[in-house]
């Protein structure tokens, strides 16, 4: 535990980093002999300066003759590699260390040509009503205008034969309306806006707002064709804006003011250029290219800051931290820090500008180097690791995203990765034994999490299958292995509570939380009214022992308390009211005493504050201080006693999670959560994603949980795996928590074709002779249709052996759909 990770062999990590090492020594001079000589400067045409007349002596070789030349530079720091490796913001489960989106992920979607065809069929409707309407070939067509017009305007016995100017004046108006119209129509049927942004808003500038302008002329050559000098008719938007004017004013006295008209026509050419205005982001790019020229033109502006690798520190740099970063730089390219150091310096920096101590953090980081805010432990770093880590991710390499069919494109080939994000959502995984559940999930997050615990980031407490220690003892702070004299620790069962009717509660859930026959409230009453008199006379918990006597209604033990409760009237009143409701009907004693006798056998004599020289240890550290607990169940024989400890380190976690605000993530990592699952713990999970705390489960089979237990759990944790080999009740499980999803199918159907005609009869015979397959016609159906996202049985039968199916939940509501991963990668 106390290894900071300098006496560990090269290479033997999965993604190696150098460990610390001193900083290389400088040659040794001996002080009693003086420099050498400087060489004098040489003087002109090649002479020595001092003296004269003699040819300046060729320098000395840099080697002997025959001699290798000296080694190259040493190459750059494989820590400032990692810490200068991108990282770019990614979906939920990818591995973000050196990401790079997948060929094709980046690319535009070309237009399909439905989409096409859906622009082009509109435009020549349009241009077919258009010149139907010009032509006044439509039924009906002035309608409308009459209905809205006098009579006086038009000549008797004609449709809409101007009369008068107001009559030819509504109808050039009449004219622009529907060309309004039918533009606004035909442009929303065929969606024109949005494969106009798609093929120009998309651009980057300049081209995009150069596109824009192109597109603008052209539509003002149709709105203005005798500015441009173009021979064709001007588009309907001059003349019934003109027009309208005329009919509201009454005249055309309004036109004899240049003003008035320049003004008009200064209207109408911003309203054409509007749209593509916003389409070409005209304001933003003339604001960004001005704000340029203005840098440029001013020479004492400051210059943007050039961009430094994360090896130098920058963020220290641009808080001031000048000396801390020299330091720091130096210590990483000298291989003197690994990545548990940066990560840990990086997060005492981030609190000391959140808590203003920039100050003490610089007189910290020049005073101590890469070893400040070292984990209370000592340790640098794990002595070995099995898997990949990113600790400025927060992140751990569990496999490979499969590039399936159904995996959206940018988790393509990706590596798949967990961290605090996910982990803070909980997350179940169901397979058989021998899947892989515990090398290839269980053991790289309770290493990730190990690693962080030493950065300062998280707290973690692993509780091990009998049989089955998750790593190494040196790699954890605190070992308990209940029932093995050797245990350094013990397990408070009481989770260092004043509280009796915590403590109760905590018990009662580990007892009795899995038994439908005993009511939780009723077993967690039973339990206060006796650990609440017995603190009051000794001061602290009863032991086990005593415990399972007082709940048993012991004559001696009950004597001896109500004697030692005189002058406690109310904690008297308590016990009087456990002793009337022992042995009757109902009563949660036995059944509490009846679990109990689980934990009271030799083998555990000595544990739970039965007196042994094991040092007592509380679950409730976790919740102040980073941690790194491991709980090891008993093996041989007591099965039933494991399942209880992994409901009371259960009980206990969610307890103590929840009090208080906590900096750091708290996760509890179950290596076989059979028989912890219960109705109280189902609904405290739910609640741990806003307590910065997360769980991970794993069973081999959800029958392990009751099963009106199965909906509740799936729904209260935000992570879900399907290891390779589940059966198909499971696998059903699976597929309704993740339900359905629309996807488009394609049927062809070949339908025989039959010919009325003699002579297609004798072509189709003649054809079906030489080729020997009768004539056809392919009838393609495309539609939408909802299908299952996994099925029970894809998930029996199509996961491959070292795979799963993994679907994440991160907690600020980011999802990823369930995937095949492949955990060999």
């Amino acid at each position: 535990m106390n290894s900071d990770g300098t006496q560990d062999a090269r290479g033997t990590h999965a993604n190696p980093v150098p460990r610390p090492t001193a900083p290389p020594e400088p040659p040794a001079t001996r002080p009693d002999l003086p420099p050498p000589p400087a060489a004098p400067p040489a003087g002109p045409s090649g002479y020595s300066a001092g003296q004269p007349g003699r040819p300046a002596v060729p320098p000395p070789p840099g080697r002997a003759p025959g001699t290798p030349p000296p080694p190259a530079a040493a190459p750059p720091s494989a820590v400032a590699d990692w810490l200068d490796a991108p990282r770019p913001e990614a979906r939920p489960g990818i591995w973000r260390h050196g990401y790079r989106l997948p060929k094709g992920a980046d690319a535009p979607k070309r237009l399909a040509p439905v989409t096409v065809v859906g622009m082009l069929v509109p435009l020549v409707a349009a241009l077919v009503l258009w010149s139907l309407w010009r032509r006044g070939s439509l039924p009906y067509q002035f309608s409308v205008l009459r209905l809205f017009t006098p009579d006086d305007w038009w000549w008797g016995g004609t449709i809409a034969s101007p009369k008068t100017m107001d009559g030819a004046e509504a109808r050039v108006v009449y004219d622009g309306v529907f060309f309004a119209v039918l533009l606004y129509a035909m442009g929303r049927l065929g969606s024109w806006p949005d494969a106009v942004r798609h093929l120009v808003g998309r651009r980057p500038q300049p081209a995009r707002a150069l596109l824009a302008a192109l597109a603008a002329l052209v539509t003002l050559s149709f709105v203005f064709p005798d500015a441009f000098g173009v021979g064709w008719n001007a588009l309907p938007v001059v003349d019934p804006l003109f027009s309208l004017v005329v009919l509201v004013s009454g005249g055309y006295e309004l036109f004899a003011s240049p003003l008035f008209t320049d003004s008009l026509y200064t209207v109408i050419t911003l309203l054409v250029l509007w749209p593509f205005a916003r389409l070409g982001g005209w304001l933003p790019y003339a604001k960004e290219r001005l704000a340029a020229r203005r840098a440029a033109a001013e020479p004492s502006a400051p210059r943007r800051p050039v961009a430094r690798p994360r090896s130098q520190w920058p963020a220290l740099r641009d808080a001031g931290q000048e000396e801390a970063a020299d330091l720091l730089t130096a210590e990483v390219a000298g291989g003197r820090m690994n990545d548990v150091d940066c990560a840990r310096i990086d997060l005492a920096f981030a609190a000391a500008r959140r808590d203003a101590g920039l100050a003490a953090f610089r007189d910290t980081v020049l005073r101590q180097g890469g070893a400040a805010w070292t984990h209370p432990s000592g340790a640098r770093d794990l002595p070995r690791r099995s898997a990949r880590h990113d600790l400025l991710a927060d992140q751990v390499r569990i496999g490979r995203w499969v590039a399936a069919e159904r995996s959206p494109l940018p988790y393509h080939d990706a590596g798949a990765a967990l961290g605090p994000e996910v982990l803070g959502t909980s997350l179940l995984a169901v397979g058989p034994s021998g899947s892989g559940k515990t090398r290839t999930l269980v053991e790289p997050v309770t290493e990730a999490l190990a690693l962080q615990a030493l950065t300062g980031r998280c707290a973690v407490v692993a509780v091990s299958a009998p049989g089955a220690r998750l790593g190494s003892d040196s790699a954890f702070d605190v070992v308990v292995r209940v029932g093995d004299p050797a245990s350094v620790y013990d397990l408070d069962p009481y989770a260092e509570s004043d509280d009796p009717d915590e403590a109760a509660a905590i018990l009662a859930e580990a007892l009795v939380g899995d038994l439908d026959t005993v009511g939780a409230q009723g077993a967690a009453t039973a339990l206060a009214q006796l650990l609440g008199p017995y603190r009051a006379v000794h001061g602290r918990f009863p032991t086990l022992p005593a415990l399972r006597e007082l709940l048993e209604g012991e004559p001696a033990a009950v004597a001896a308390l109500r004697e030692a409760l005189a002058g406690h009237e109310v904690m008297r009143r308590e016990l009087e009211a456990r002793v009337r409701q022992t042995g009757v009907p109902g009563d949660a004693g036995r059944a509490l005493a009846d679990r109990l006798a689980l934990l009271d056998r030799p083998a555990f004599a000595d544990f739970f504050g039965g007196g042994g020289a094991q040092r007592p240890f509380s679950l409730r550290a976790v919740a102040h201080h980073p941690l790194r607990v491991r709980v090891d169940l008993p093996e041989r024989g007591h099965e039933e006693a494991g399942r209880l400890l992994t409901r009371l380190v259960l009980a206990q976690f969610h307890a103590v999670v929840r009090q208080g605000p906590r900096t750091h993530f708290a996760c509890l990592v179950l290596d076989d959560a059979t028989g912890a699952i219960t109705p109280e713990s189902v609904r405290r999970v739910q609640r741990l994603r806003s307590q910065n705390a997360g769980v991970l489960l794993t069973l081999r089979t959800i029958g392990d949980v009751p099963e009106a237990l199965h909906g509740p759990l799936y729904g209260a944790v935000g992570c879900r795996m399907a290891f390779s080999g589940v059966t198909t009740w499971d696998g059903n499980r699976f597929a309704q928590t993740w339900g359905t999803e629309w996807v488009e199918t394609t049927e062809v159907a070949q339908h025989t074709v039959f010919a009325d005609q003699p002579m297609t009869r004798a072509i189709h015979a003649l054809r079906k002779l030489v080729t020997g397959k009768a004539v056809t016609t392919d009838a393609v159906t495309v539609r939408q249709v909802e299908r299952e996202r996994w099925s029970a049985s894809q998930l029996a039968h199509e996961v491959p052996p070292g795979h799963a199916v993994l679907s994440l939940t991160t907690v600020t509501g980011e999802h990823a759909p369930p995937l095949l991963v492949d955990l060999r990668g």
